[in-house]
């Protein structure tokens, strides 16, 4: 079975399974926001757990953050939005905050 049928089934697949370090979440907002920014080696992203779930911290460049942020902040809530979405999917509850 190849990688690719293997993570489409439920098998072991490239995202990272650690629950406690935002696991999936963790890896899909690091690839997102490598993606957007034009200097990719100043992104870090900090985890923290809190009684609401898993708060992963994202740190840019100072002229990343309009790209990071968007206009009126479309792209950061759907940056949100899908690294909750992967967070639901190892059954935890992850929140982004974009910090300066």
């Amino acid at each position: 079975m190849s990688d690719v049928e293997g993570s489409l089934d439920g098998g072991v697949d490239d995202w990272g399974d650690d629950e406690v370090d935002g696991g999936r979440a963790k890896s899909v907002l690091t690839f997102l926001a490598t993606r957007l920014v034009d200097d990719p080696s100043a992104v870090r992203v900090e985890t923290s757990e809190n009684r609401q779930g898993i708060k992963l911290a994202l740190h840019v460049a100072p002229d990343d953050m309009g790209k990071v942020i968007g206009r009126r902040g479309r792209v950061a809530q759907s940056i949100r939005s899908v690294v909750r979405a992967a967070g639901a999917r190892d059954g935890i509850d992850v929140y982004v905050d974009i910090v300066d």
